[in-house]
């Protein structure tokens, strides 16, 4: 996989408290690419970071629904990846800053 299309698919971590809690299970959570599949995925995290990916599972986090001045609006939905990496690896340089 080329670098331009690590870059792509992995958009950014996705730090919640709830990232925060599955970080300790060596689960880590990335803002992925609305076309982007699981084997993508698992290459650009392995290409990325130089870790051995376990399994992803993706997941599509909807718009919140919201009232606005004009009406009822939706906000952008985006696309989620859970990487789960294989035992005794880490991401040490995965910053808790988004």
């Amino acid at each position: 996989m080329n670098q331009e299309r690590v870059f792509k698919v992995l958009l950014g971590p996705h730090m919640t408290e709830k990232a925060a809690f599955a970080a300790e299970r060596n689960q880590y959570v990335f803002k992925v690419a609305d076309d982007a599949t699981k084997p993508e995925i698992k290459k650009a995290v392995q290409a990325l970071f130089g870790k051995k990916v376990d399994r992803v599972q993706v997941l599509n986090m909807k718009g919140k629904t919201k009232r606005t001045a004009n009406g009822i609006g939706q906000r952008k939905g985006y696309r989620k990846a859970y990487v789960t990496l294989a035992a005794g690896e880490t991401l040490e340089d995965f910053s808790g800053a988004e």
